[in-house]
């Protein structure tokens, strides 16, 4: 049994998620999601999908990127399989 990092619950099924900076434990993917999930920066909702990406900077959706860039004209891609050029 493990100790989940986020609650403290120490449960029989809890399962590992490596990350580039380690390993982490926990009991549930609720709290790996609590833990490790990037914010929107536009509303501060967990981003669970795919998200945005904007210039280095991340959102649930393209609808909160393109509220909060839409001055700087900045171009707008789905966060998935995206890596800076």
């Amino acid at each position: 049994m493990a100790v989940c990092e986020t609650c403290g619950n120490d449960y029989y099924l809890s399962f590992e998620v490596h990350t580039v900076g380690g390993v982490h434990t926990f009991d549930s993917f609720e709290c790996a999601i609590h833990m490790l999930a990037p914010v929107c920066e536009h509303c501060g909702t967990k981003i669970v999908g795919h998200g945005a990406e904007v210039s280095g900077r991340f959102y649930c959706s393209a609808h909160c990127a393109r509220t909060a860039d839409a001055a700087a004209g900045y171009e707008i891609r789905d966060a998935v399989g995206a890596y800076p050029g």
